[in-house]
Formats: structure tokens, C-alpha cells, sequence
């Protein structure tokens, strides 16, 4: 089943019903780590948090590979 953030529903379809928030997910992580989660919408495979508190997302680049990103780069794309 496809899983949504509530960020994304908020920018794209606020009509649908978000299934968790990034924000929410990032500060129950400690620095320099990150918890596997999909967002259909934006297409990140986790959320992350880098040594200095920024909250990431691992955006895919090809099969195997991804590259983080920080959030704010994702939603203001």
C-alpha cells in the first residue's frame, strides 16, 4: 500500500489523508542515524537525521544506489 507524508499532502493533495509526518519521524532520531520509511509522493526510501540535527531523505538515483538530501531540498523542489 502506498504511504504518504503529511507534508506532501499538505503541498499536493490536502484532500488525502497522510499516513505519518517527517517532521515527527526526525526528532524521535538520534544525530547520524535513520529509520527505513517510503514516501510514494516525494519518492524517498528513509528519513534521516545528519551529525549536525538536519533532517534528510535518502532519494533514490538509480536501482541501487540512493543520495541524501535535506528535506528542505525535496519540498522545495
Amino acid at each position: 500500500m502506498a504511504e504518504f507524508s503529511k507534508q506532501w499532502c499538505e503541498l499536493n493533495d490536502s484532500e488525502l489523508s497522510w499516513d505519518f509526518d517527517i517532521i515527527e519521524e526526525a526528532i524521535a532520531l538520534e544525530p547520524d542515524s535513520y529509520v527505513p520509511m517510503i514516501c510514494e509522493g516525494f519518492g524517498f526510501l528513509a528519513i534521516g537525521k545528519n551529525e549536525d540535527g538536519d533532517i534528510m531523505v535518502a532519494m533514490p538515483v538509480d536501482d541501487d544506489n540512493f543520495k541524501w538530501t535535506l528535506l528542505d531540498e525535496v519540498i522545495n523542489k
